[in-house]
């Protein structure tokens, strides 16, 4: 079964020279090339050299040379279709089979007329710009802007004339098929109902969208009038993918002297006015935002990257954007940077008023990506407190773990320890968490409304409304703790009045207006401890201990004090692996990573005597729950003797505290 050649030029489109040749020699920088020692011959000097702007690579001592599947058929020893399958294989795609090899050829054919017509539609607007009686109007706009007709020639602007058919009869006088052809292209619209076709582009300025071999793809179209919208791009077809395309690459890299960076801003006239101020280096999305696909090709040209936005709300939210397309794509040795401009202003008329070095002089000022990445996500957080700095972690920890493993990702992760105290050990344990949990997020049941909660069934942590880091500034909690007073302030009100009387937990506002001040959840503290430094397991009581302690997750507390207990070899790691795998442990990873950013560990914390001081008030709990439940028999019906004697140890155990 043949693979088809769409998908063979669309691999080779996809895939870096550099990467797939790097990924298996060493290759070093020379000017605008790549070198390296021959994999193909002995030599002791360099002469192997890789082009990234043409995707090929040549051997001057043995004269090996090809594109990237050629470099791995030779090096690995492989197949051509081989080839193709391991090249797709690192950019996760799924090799099509063609069954019929005389339907490949003839989408082949297909695909090559549309190029052509596409082709003969640039040409026919560019002419129309220079020779239709209505051109002066869309020469006066492209001089109004600032244009001049060298810089139109070089990006193929043109003009599409008012009128319903202009294209089509043009188009339709030199080939037969025309009519068919420009359908699929995005050329024409056809409307069913009245059975006609006409032109999509009428009285608007051109601007032919480039692949990287230069080819004619699709067009875009600037309104001359007050019709709507005012830019109108081509449908995706066979030959044109928003997603992918980039409007001024082509340019960009016909441009003199060495293309080390690229600009992404918003508009076609912002791409060519740049250009005309001589900034020739800048590039355009095509009505989307700017994608894994659009930076994966641009750091196929380049390692740089700048975002120009405009300086509003909605520039700030493009800018967010792209922020989280580009967390999977950067690794060592690439850049990117974030450019906003005053409010108000875009790239085009910018450089007008200012002029080249002065905007220049801004793109040099742009942030770095890390230093965007933690201005936007502590954008409105004060990170002084605790819960800001947890927000901070769960907004700022799943994008960090979408990037490549790299040196860049662990300096980002070393500030987010200095900037909320946790440390790396604690960051990466929250890390693992999330990695764990998210899978189970479609397939674990979703937790009931507190209402609805039992006492034997994980629950939700309960915050209280004042939660703050006071607890874990010292080993010992708060002295108005209420629940672990000792038992001789404890009252004789009923069951139903109790804090933890089972059943589902109170709300805060539910709770006794006598029981004020800070509130430290003692079981969420202690699963904290334990998660963190799972050897403690083994220094507190067993899990059978807590059988009778009431409050949310104390279930949850018993299983991971049990599975650590079982067996001092387990880790945080297998913990992870063990749990995933069973079906009734699974919803506690969705608690856990609850848990570990509301009770983040502090480093300075003495996490042993933090831990003992919360069992020991769990247990204390525990005794009086049951010496509740002794007394209110005790008034119900007669004891037995083994209750006696248990409520007088309860009640002796008391008074002496």
């Amino acid at each position: 079964m043949a693979i088809p050649q769409h998908f063979i030029d669309d691999l080779l489109a996809r895939v870096n020279i550099i990467d797939v040749i790097d990924a298996r020699i060493k290759l070093k920088k020379t000017g605008k090339n790549y070198s390296a020692l021959c994999p193909f011959h002995k030599e002791k000097s360099p002469s192997f050299s890789v082009n990234p702007d043409k995707q090929f690579y040549y051997c001057f001592g043995c004269g090996a040379g090809g594109n990237a599947l050629g470099f791995v058929m030779d090096f690995e020893h492989c197949s051509f279709p081989e080839a193709v399958e391991e090249l797709a294989k690192g950019l996760g795609l799924e090799v099509p089979r063609e069954h019929d090899r005389g339907r490949d050829i003839e989408r082949e054919k297909r695909v090559k007329q549309q190029y052509d017509v596409l082709e003969q539609a640039s040409a026919f607007f560019q002419a129309q710009l220079r020779q239709h009686p209505e051109k002066q109007k869309a020469v006066v706009y492209l001089k109004g802007r600032g244009l001049s007709g060298g810089i139109a020639k070089r990006f193929g602007l043109g003009f599409a004339p008012p009128g319903w058919d202009n294209l089509l009869s043009a188009i339709s006088s030199e080939r037969s098929d025309a009519e068919a052809l420009l359908l699929k292209s995005g050329l024409l619209i056809e409307n069913e109902d009245r059975g006609r076709k006409y032109d999509r582009f009428r009285d608007r300025i051109m601007f032919p969208i480039r692949d990287v071999r230069g080819r004619t793809i699709a067009f875009g179209g600037r309104v001359l009038t007050d019709e709507k919208p005012k830019y109108l791009n081509s449908p995706e077809t066979e030959t044109f993918h928003k997603g992918r395309e980039l409007y001024g690459l082509w340019e960009a890299r016909q441009s003199k002297g060495s293309l080390t960076r690229l600009m992404v801003v918003e508009g076609y006239m912002d791409v060519v006015s740049l250009a005309q101020h001589g900034l020739d280096w800048s590039v355009a999305t095509l009505g989307t935002a700017c994608t894994e696909s659009h930076l994966e090709r641009i750091f196929k040209v380049v390692p740089e990257v700048i975002f120009c936005f405009d300086g509003d709300l909605a520039g700030r939210k493009a800018a967010k954007r792209a922020l989280d397309n580009a967390m999977p794509v950067m690794r060592d040795g690439l850049m990117a940077r974030f450019l906003f401009l005053p409010e108000g202003e875009d790239p085009d008329t910018l450089i007008r008023a200012e002029g080249l070095e002065a905007f220049n002089e801004r793109v040099n000022e742009a942030l770095p990506f890390s230093e965007y990445f933690f201005k936007a996500l502590s954008e409105g957080l004060d990170l002084v407190s605790m819960d800001a700095k947890a927000q901070f972690c769960t907004q700022a920890l799943p994008l960090l773990q979408s990037m490549q493993p790299s040196v860049l990702q662990q300096m980002m992760l070393d500030r987010i320890s200095d900037m909320t105290g946790l440390t790396m050990e604690q960051i990466n344990s929250v890390v693992a968490l999330q990695s764990k949990v998210a899978p189970q997020l479609s397939q674990a049941p979703r937790p009931k409304p507190r209402g609805e909660v039992q006492a034997d069934q994980y629950s939700r942590v309960p915050m209280p409304d004042n939660y703050s880091a006071a607890g874990y500034e010292s080993a010992d909690y708060p002295a108005d703790y209420a629940e672990t007073n000792n038992f001789s302030d404890f009252s004789d009100r009923s069951r139903s009045e109790a804090p933890f009387s089972g059943g589902a937990p109170k709300r805060r506002s539910e709770r006794p207006a006598n029981q004020s001040g800070a509130r430290i959840d003692l079981i969420a503290s202690a699963i904290s401890i334990v998660l963190h430094r799972p050897g403690l397991a083994r220094l507190t009581f067993k899990a059978e201990e807590l059988e009778g302690v009431q409050g949310p997750n104390i279930e949850l507390l018993s299983d991971l004090l049990e599975y650590f207990q079982e067996d001092k070899e387990r880790s945080f790691g297998t913990l992870m692996f063990d749990w995933e795998q069973d079906a009734t442990k699974a919803p506690g990873l969705l608690v856990l990573n609850e848990i570990s950013h509301l009770d983040p560990l502090l480093e300075s914390v003495d996490a042993e005597k933090l831990l003992s001081d919360a069992m020991s008030r769990l247990m204390e709990r525990k005794l009086k729950s049951e010496l509740e439940q002794l007394k209110t028999w005790s008034r119900e019906r007669p004891l037995t003797d083994a209750e006696k004697q248990r409520l007088q140890t309860l009640l002796l155990s008391a008074n002496k505290k």
